[in-house]
């Protein structure tokens, strides 16, 4: 709670405001009782009128006071809530920026997308009626009931019964409810799941025709989720009939009670009416409790989750005293072993022993799972190695200052993503000062000029969200544009042109030599074909290095390799080349 609490900010000055306020509210409604009880005995009962327009005119003034002070808390109230939701949406967002992989692997997408959503409008409820009627209620509850000792200390022992039994019913049902809302917003996370899997992945799922199935999957979550949320308010049901009961017993014995004591001359008929008006204050107040119960009770668990986000801390931290600057493109791999999970006994990397000259465009090639992917994935220092170290420039990614590194290492993938805005606004991702005529030449290129200008605005066309409006091979060439931009010491294309045709990136390879010389350049392929002009080609199986040489050399003594450029040359060539 204290971590939620701590990003109010600002808007503390405003719960704390809200909370004087609703304080005066309470004390101007508690007094219109006592107001109304010397109306009926010195006004009425004494035939003086104008008594009785003289306390008037105060109870009024007191109702249009706590009219006045109501007004304001709740405007002070909204603003407060409202403020720690955007403040904890945006230290949620700041610190997500900083999580590595593995941080977010640990919450899963979904999971954050619900904290960030469900959980933090919990959260802003909560807060609201807690500054509000968690304040009211209670003040309401004791001055109301410190007026029922002053007018009947006997009558007001019945009160005492009524509060303590609802409080041993409230904690009962609160402690349950809390166990079971932990799971409900767990389900939630699996419910977000399984729409967002469903809606990326929408055109495999029509492809396939597994509408049904979905649904089907999406209906099971569904339905777990509405049971858990039936269990719950099943059990918060019982809040009313207890609250009832509590009514109706306090109003029984105050009738019963107080008709006695009027007859034998121990209470005035006001003192009776004013009595019955705190006994419903006070019943109201308990009723209103009961309502903060419920909405702390489903606040709790989303607390919690928001709280594991805002203490958690990246698995990659800054350094000390971080280096700025990149000497130069060498890599090196040191003895490196890694797995995604500490621990695991599951390497993606083992021993991996490399040394890369500043300059050099290499090959990488190796099967499904050989590690390909995890070895580019250490050189900008997505994760931390386990064993050994990983250098660029000649020092330990470790030692530099993350932006600066990952500044001088461009990474394309071949699931690029593209942003919502124009051509222009994407490509200045790479270089947010870069002019259009560095845009149109780092776009000629990655040959993606050649289908940008058949568009009717050309560089200012719109992209829509994640891309969905060019083709895959269309917005790898924009991505790869992108990268050079930002003319990097390290360029990385990881399968990043496996939707071109090979005539297409033989220009992209020979433009690289050209634009960026000095770069040093790693190309994750399947084809033999995207690689084989390279320096020298690196191949990998099961996370280990099975052969690094030429081309040629390779064709000679690596039988992974040979086998690969046999089955692509000799079995018919790449899709758009002649055997």
């Amino acid at each position: 709670m204290k971590t939620v609490l701590r990003q109010l900010g600002r808007f503390k000055r405003d719960a704390l405001l809200c909370i004087g306020l609703c304080t005066l509210e309470v004390a101007m409604d508690i007094l219109l009782p006592f107001i109304t009880a010397l109306i009926i005995d010195r006004g009425l009962e004494a035939g003086d009128l104008s008594a009785v327009y003289r306390y008037g005119a105060v109870m009024v003034g007191l109702a249009f006071l706590g009219l006045v002070f109501g007004a304001a808390a709740g405007r002070y109230a909204a603003s407060a809530s409202a403020g720690l939701a955007a403040n904890l949406r945006e230290a949620i967002y700041a610190n997500i920026q900083t999580f590595s992989f593995s941080n977010i692997d640990k919450f899963s997408v979904p999971g954050l997308v619900t904290r960030m959503t469900t959980d933090i409008t919990n959260v802003q409820n909560a807060f609201m009626m807690v500054i509000r009627i968690a304040v009211r209620s209670p003040l309401t509850l004791v001055f109301s009931y410190v007026m029922c000792l002053l007018i009947s200390p006997t009558l007001s022992l019945t009160f005492l019964i009524a509060v303590v039994f609802l409080v041993v019913v409230l904690g009962s049902i609160m402690a349950v409810t809390l166990r079971i809302f932990t799971q409900v917003f767990r389900r939630y996370d699996d419910l977000n799941a399984s729409v967002q899997e469903n809606v990326s992945a929408i055109r495999e799922v029509k492809a396939f025709v597994r509408e049904d199935h979905e649904n089907e999957k999406f209906s099971r979550a569904a339905k777990v989720l509405r049971d858990l949320s039936v269990k719950a308010e099943g059990l918060l049901a019982f809040n009313n009939p207890a609250m009832m009961t509590a009514v109706y017993f306090c109003i029984i014995m105050v009738s019963w009670l107080g008709s006695r004591f009027i007859v034998g001359g121990s209470m005035t008929s006001g003192e009776l009416t004013s009595l019955f008006s705190y006994v419903m204050s006070l019943l109201m107040s308990l009723m209103m409790l009961s309502m903060v119960v419920v909405m702390i009770s489903m606040s709790a668990a989303s607390v919690r989750r928001i709280s594991e986000v805002l203490n958690e801390r990246a698995d990659l931290r800054q350094p000390d005293e971080a280096v700025t600057e990149v000497a130069d493109g060498s890599i090196d791999f040191d003895h490196v072993t890694f797995s995604y999970k500490h621990g695991s006994g599951k390497n993606a990397l083992a021993d991996i022993d490399l040394h890369i000259r500043s300059g050099e465009t290499i090959g990488i090639i190796g099967g499904t799972g050989s590690g390909k992917s995890s070895l580019v994935n250490l050189i900008c220092r997505l994760y931390d190695v386990n064993e050994g170290a990983v250098k660029v420039g000649g020092v330990d990614v470790r030692r530099y200052d993350t932006e600066v590194l990952r500044n001088q290492v461009a990474v394309v993938l071949q699931k690029n993503t593209l942003f919502s805005g124009t051509i222009l606004d994407n490509l200045r991702w790479g270089d947010p000062d870069a002019t259009e005529e560095a845009c149109v030449e780092a776009c000629r290129a990655a040959c993606a000029d050649e289908f940008i200008d058949r568009f009717p605005d050309g560089y200012h066309t719109r992209i829509e969200r994640g891309g969905a409006n060019v083709s895959g091979g269309q917005k790898q060439r924009l991505c790869i544009a992108r990268a050079l931009l930002k003319h990097p010491k390290v360029l990385i294309l990881d399968d990043s042109t496996s939707a071109v045709d090979t005539a297409t990136d033989a220009r992209i390879q020979t433009a690289f030599t050209q634009k960026i010389p000095g770069t040093t350049t790693l190309i994750i392929a399947q084809r033999i074909s995207s690689v084989e002009h390279a320096d020298r080609i690196l191949v990998l199986d099961g996370g280990r290095i099975d052969g690094f040489d030429t081309h040629e050399n390779l064709l000679k003594s690596n039988a992974i390799y040979r086998e690969i450029h046999d089955s692509q040359v000799k079995g018919g060539g790449d899709f758009d080349q002649p055997a």
